[in-house]
């Protein structure tokens, strides 16, 4: 992922800013240690900053934002309090407002490459992909030694008339003295340049590179996730339904299934829809659950759950959870969770592994750079909707996106249908939201609905054998990989 790269810098007539590394996905953890405000008083503007840092480094967001916020205020103007607070602001999905303080930081310090590639990375999220071009341009320019930028700007739809940054990514000398993961970041941007340039023997090459350091770094989670899938399972078939009356109504739409599965389209598709609120990728549902453990707890899950999602939604009583692993938790939402229904999004599985494997998730989904493992993810979570699915056909969609993206107004119109929604043309038209957007489908989903993704698995066959030959033992997906 990308990252603020802060580096310290000698002081001679002129004040240079001391800048530090501050991840782009650092999120908040449990350990919430504070600030008092007095103590701002007793402290220098750099002491201020280094604590904000310090917090951020550690995970401690709010505490962190008090620090920037009070820094704001109080008219400093240091490059680090703007960008690291846009930082903040993006995991938030406030990309508008990151936008403003990453303008802030670059006219403070003009040659801030690391500003302008992040910059370039809101501006994917918020849809300006011709500035993020720029912007990205812009930092490599200004550090042509820079792993994350090549990496952002190989996968936005570039123009082709600048060459220079593809010589130098492709350089021997860029992959001297690097890390483990500038080296990642530079295979997968070779990976996508070359992908885009139809030469996918080439591409699979440093896609296998790139994932093979990867699990180097972090192994696989299929495991993990496949037992936590089962003991889910075992708890739904324990638990009984939830029968109590609750004053509040809401209606919560869940959209699973595998991660590049056309989630992220049809979330696009419905907040369309002025009365629904998405809530994008947040994982509240799990806290919820777990929190509905607790001893002693008196809240059912259904009051849990509301209440974490009042700090995302707006004023909409209709809202969208798009934490694809939700799918592990369908039958219990579905027996716990008044007015909740799910939509699961699925697609070939082979197109649907090599995106996977493509896509070089910053966290999480370690799985996804082992294609064995990722197929076994795939079924793992395939064979559980199916279950779930026989409990509660009425209550959960089948998204079909290879269908939806050959006819989108078929697809759509079904989908809406079943909805209960009244019909709206905008819904054919889900590249024209504004809404932001972090995930990794960004990109592809500013463009109008198409099927160029359908069927490029045949263009890696000989790196997915692997995952051939799992699928290959069920009967299920015979038809589909052949």
């Amino acid at each position: 992922m990308e990252e603020f790269q802060h580096k310290k810098n000698n002081e001679k007539k002129e004040k240079e800013f001391k800048t530090f590394s501050v991840p782009f996905d650092i999120v908040q953890n449990n350990i919430n240690i504070t600030f008092p405000n007095h103590k701002f008083s007793t402290l220098s503007e750099e002491q201020i900053i280094n604590q904000a840092i310090k917090f951020h480094l550690d995970g401690n967001l709010s505490q962190a934002s008090i620090c920037y916020k009070h820094c704001i205020n109080k008219g400093v103007k240091d490059p680090r309090v703007f960008s690291n607070f846009a930082c903040i602001l993006k995991g938030l999905r406030k990309l508008k407002e990151a936008e403003l303080y990453l303008k802030k930081a670059i006219e403070l310090k003009p040659d801030f490459a690391d500003a302008f590639s992040n910059l370039g990375i809101v501006s994917k999220g918020l849809g300006k992909l011709k500035e993020a071009e720029l912007y990205l341009k812009k930092a490599i320019e200004l550090k042509p030694d820079f792993p994350s930028a090549y990496y952002s700007l190989s996968n936005l739809k570039y123009s082709k008339d600048d060459q220079k940054w593809q010589d130098k990514l492709f350089s021997k000398s860029i992959l001297n003295n690097k890390s483990k993961k500038a080296k990642i970041e530079i295979f997968f941007a070779r990976s996508n340049i070359l992908h885009q340039n139809k030469k996918h023997n080439e591409s699979s090459l440093y896609l296998g590179l790139a994932n093979q350091i990867k699990l180097s770094i972090k192994p696989s989670n299929a495991d993990g996730l496949i037992c936590k899938s089962k003991e889910l399972l075992v708890e739904f078939n324990r638990q009984k339904t939830n029968t109590k009356h609750h004053q509040r109504s809401h209606h919560s739409i869940f959209i699973v299934g595998m991660p590049r599965s056309g989630s992220t389209l049809v979330e696009s598709i419905l907040s369309m829809n002025p009365n629904v609120d998405d809530l994008g990728e947040i994982n509240i549902l799990e806290k919820s659950f777990l929190e509905s453990k607790k001893v002693g707890q008196k809240l059912t899950l259904a009051e849990i759950y509301w209440k974490g999602i009042d700090n995302y939604k707006k004023t909409s009583n209709i809202t969208t959870d798009k934490w694809l692993d939700n799918y592990q938790y369908g039958g219990i939402v579905l027996k716990q969770i008044p007015n909740s229904i799910f939509i699961h999004c699925f697609r070939n599985p082979l197109d649907n592994i090599l995106s996977i494997y493509r896509a070089h998730f910053s966290k999480l989904n370690e799985y996804a750079s082992s294609l064995i493992d990722c197929t076994r993810v795939y079924i793992n979570q395939d064979e559980l909707m199916t279950e779930y699915k026989k409990h509660f056909r009425s209550k959960i969609y089948d998204l079909d996106y290879d269908l939806l993206v050959n006819d989108p107004k078929k697809e759509i119109k079904s989908l809406i249908a079943w909805l209960g929604w009244k019909w709206d043309d905008s819904y054919l038209s889900p590249h024209l939201n504004t809404r932001s957007i972090s995930t990794a489908s960004k990109v592809q989903v500013r463009s109008p609905i198409n099927s160029k993704s359908l069927g490029g698995w045949k263009n890696y066959r000989d790196m997915l054998k692997p995952a051939i030959e799992v699928l290959a033992k069920n009967d299920r997906y015979l038809d589909l990989i052949s």
